[in-house]
């Protein structure tokens, strides 16, 4: 069985929280002294820690309690995708209408959960179960008990990477503030940032175990080594990336490198050629955040066709969308481009089929994609003009020509009286991140893609293919550097698209003043032969502003804390 970390939406408390860095751990029910005084409601103050993982978009509750915000995924923010609702906020970013009073994706709330962290490791180091010394679980409290503070410490390391990841130069408590000290705070400079992250994991690593199997309760959703090692991994990644490192020291990609060669050298993950979204035996799985069975994906991401009338006229519109710019990413399947131009589509390879352009492609295609022709619910998608899903988006059709197929359950069912639901998984961290993290490190590092030494036994090469074997796609061959980084940013982009990582991928790269610009998607026309006519069509022309490669520290804040000056540059 591999080792990895599966989160789980465990019982939480009701917690009282306000908006500044300070937050009330207490409730209505009980007090602090007594919350810590029981084994139980310690472990659920735990729980509340890790119920601060963000995840790329709400799986979870009913379509009465959303707002679009909630059901934009960030991809949608990139040139990867379109959000169907123009008047949701996800669209100030794509026309450059979002500022430090008008914010996007504001994730000041993980301060909250820094400081349900700090809270919980102040208290856990004077916790006294001792008077339970006789009671039959005991011993297991006790067991649990070792890795609760490095848990703890790992989640709120990752909060502040999410952070930092956003806003750069960050506020970093790393103890309870009370409102004063919440409003007098300084911000820590990027790279201190990431120097504590990695001290934090690096610890914490050090004392949590592989996996939970030989543990008290054998509880699954935990933090591990792996994820500790994965959080260190990925902060040294952002740190040794363009935006952070503007002259790419070379020493800054060895330490990325090695990170994640410690990973690959536990041995404990492996890739599966099997999709990992909702999968939880994928044996490449580290961290993945689990939420409650619901049909609320799949009420807004199936053609409305299949969804029998259950989405409401006023969301109908709110699905992710694939573009034609992320469709024309994935290769044929012998490792050739097919790209839709002006004049139609264009491929070298010998067996496409511009009658049938999304036939012989790239597996990972029809994980992420349903485009015309597919089959879906024993069903044909239609979007050539006229056909079944050909709908405006007003009511339920794709802005791109193209639907989102990953995430969904197809079995999910809306028939009335025959209604299906199914759980959703969101993945944190798997292990195909630990791979192109290695590649893309040693060739920054070395810059040959064969480059291997004593201490570095695998190169960038070898790491590359790794990912490509297995999505079935053929091996890259030795290239130069600039080459083996486009492949590099390719296989970013197609291995995780709608994992929520092309929009932070353009950012650290610094390409995003060529990538978001104009998003595409395709019209087609049947004729009346049967044959299809495939047109390129400029769905949408987007504004890029260099000040856009992190977030707005929010006017609120600043307001509330003048040490939180200077704001990010350009806003």
């Amino acid at each position: 069985m591999s080792k990895k970390t599966l989160w789980f939406i465990w019982p939480i408390l009701a917690l009282v929280s306000c908006s500044y860095l300070d937050f009330d751990e207490t409730n209505e029910l009980k007090t602090k002294e007594d919350i810590y005084k029981y084994f139980n409601t310690t472990e659920s103050m735990l729980t509340h820690v890790y119920s601060f993982i963000p995840q790329g978009y709400a799986f979870f509750g009913t379509s009465g309690t959303f707002s679009a915000d909630d059901l934009a995924m960030r991809d949608c923010a990139s040139d990867d995708g379109e959000f169907g609702a123009v008047e949701a906020n996800i669209q100030n970013v794509n026309n450059g209408n979002w500022s430090a009073i008008k914010t996007f994706d504001s994730a000041w709330y993980l301060y909250e959960g820094i400081r349900a962290a700090n809270n919980f490791l102040e208290e856990i180091a004077h916790v006294d179960f001792s008077r339970y010394q006789y009671n039959a679980s005991y011993q297991n409290w006790m067991k649990k008990l070792q890795y609760f503070q490095y848990e703890a410490r790992v989640l709120r390391a990752y909060y502040f990477f999410e952070l930092a990841r956003r806003y750069g130069d960050i506020a970093m408590p790393l103890k309870a503030l009370d409102k004063e000290e919440a409003n007098r705070i300084e911000k820590t400079a990027f790279y201190d940032v990431i120097r504590l992250i990695v001290r934090e994991c690096d610890e914490a690593a050090n004392n949590l175990p592989d996996n939970y199997l030989n543990e008290p309760d054998k509880q699954v959703g935990r933090v591990t080594k792996g994820f500790a090692m994965a959080v260190k991994s990925k902060a040294l990644l952002y740190a040794a990336s363009e935006l952070h490192n503007p002259s790419m020291d070379t020493e800054r990609w060895k330490e990325s490198a090695k990170a994640a060669l410690d990973m690959i050298e536990t041995g404990s993950y492996a890739l599966s050629p099997m999709e990992s979204a909702n999968n939880i035996s994928s044996t490449e799985v580290v961290m993945m955040r689990m939420n409650s069975e619901t049909t609320h994906f799949e009420l807004y991401h199936f053609p409305v066709r299949f969804t029998s009338g259950a989405r409401a006229s006023r969301w109908i519109a709110y699905g992710n969308f694939p573009s034609q710019n992320l469709v024309d990413a994935f290769e044929t399947n012998k490792g050739y481009q097919a790209t839709l131009e002006d004049i139609g589509w264009v491929c070298e390879d010998p067996q496409f089929n511009p009658q049938k352009p999304y036939a012989n492609r790239d597996p990972r295609f029809y994980r992420t994609i349903l485009a015309n022709g597919a089959e879906f619910k024993k069903s044909p998608i239609e979007l050539f003009k006229g056909g079944k899903d050909d709908y405006p988006v007003t009511q339920g059709g794709s802005p791109t020509g193209y639907f989102l197929r990953k995430y969904m359950q197809e079995t999910t069912s809306f028939t009335p009286d025959h209604q299906v639901s199914n759980k959703h998984h969101w993945v944190v961290y798997r292990y195909a991140e630990t791979l192109l993290t290695y590649a893309e490190s040693m060739i920054h590092a070395f810059g040959e893609v064969n480059y291997t030494d004593d201490s570095f036994p695998y190169s960038a090469l070898w790491a590359l293919n790794e990912v490509r074997k297995n999505a079935g796609m053929p091996l890259i061959s030795s290239c130069s550097k600039d080459e083996f980084l486009s492949r590099i940013y390719h296989e970013w982009r197609v291995e995780f698209a709608f994992e929520d990582h092309r929009f932070w991928d353009v950012r650290r790269w610094k390409i995003a003043d060529s990538t978001q610009r104009e998003l595409y998607g395709v019209k087609i026309e049947k004729q009346s032969d049967g044959t299809l006519l495939f047109h390129k069509n400029l769905y949408e022309t987007r504004k890029w502003k260099d000040c856009m490669h992190l977030y707005p520290i929010p006017q609120s804040e600043l307001h509330k804390n003048t040490n939180l000056n200077p704001q990010n540059a350009g806003w």
